[in-house]
């Protein structure tokens, strides 16, 4: 049971992450070319760390709520 806990929390990590960054390196990847690999991954990572953290998977969790729902009801 465990192992299935954590195989869904890293899908859902995944479901954020990728098309999150994803996105952000479509719009600001040009401009971040100009900087060194280490300034590119700090800003993306002070970018979307904390829309992960409390946004993307938070809204993920709600989405699969309802979809649980709907399947009890």
């Amino acid at each position: 049971m465990k192992t299935k806990m954590k195989l869904m929390a890293s899908l859902k990590i995944w479901l954020v992450i990728y098309p999150s960054i994803t996105l952000f390196l479509f719009l600001f990847g040009k401009a971040l070319n100009a900087l060194a690999l280490y300034q590119r991954t700090f800003i993306l990572t002070i970018a979307l760390v904390p829309w992960i953290v409390f946004v993307g998977v938070p809204l993920v969790d709600f989405i699969l709520r309802q979809f649980k729902a709907k399947d009890s009801n």
